[in-house]
């Protein structure tokens, strides 16, 4: 009797995936804006976060139009990802959330619902316009 693996891939498959190596950040965010081009994400949004943050290169804010969109624009983001050799990701956000974010190490996306996105108004907050933070010294008495 033979046993059915779930994973119809050889362990030659297996080694060659492990082997491989990570994408950087700049595949990444390429790959997740064509996805979400493809299955309709809504002002799609890319910004540079290297002069605001050591923790990542780039950042994607998108929208769907339900909370069931947004949900099925995470799995077929994590699912893209993955199959370019992304491994760690971690996800914050259910698949019926207002906001979901992945966290890909140099690339964050942060995927909402329209309302939830105009109520966080992250870009506002990370665009270049944005004040940078300031140093005690700078800034005023208490």
């Amino acid at each position: 009797m033979a046993v059915v693996k779930p994973d119809s891939s050889t362990p030659a498959e297996h080694s060659a995936a492990a082997k491989r190596p990570e994408p950087d950040s700049a595949d990444l965010a390429r790959a997740a804006i064509a996805c979400l081009e493809e299955y309709q994400g809504e002002r799609i949004l890319h910004l540079d976060v290297r002069e605001r943050t050591p923790l990542a290169d780039s950042m994607i804010i998108a929208s769907g139009r339900s909370r069931l969109h947004v949900g099925a624009l995470r799995d077929r983001l994590l699912r893209r990802l993955k199959e370019l050799g992304a491994g760690r990701l971690q996800v914050e956000g259910g698949q019926r959330s207002d906001w979901i974010l992945i966290d890909g190490g140099g690339l964050w996306i942060h995927l909402f619902y329209p309302e939830a996105r105009e109520f966080y108004n992250l870009e506002k907050l990370w665009s270049e316009e944005a004040p940078s933070e300031r140093s005690l010294e700078e800034s005023p008495p208490l």
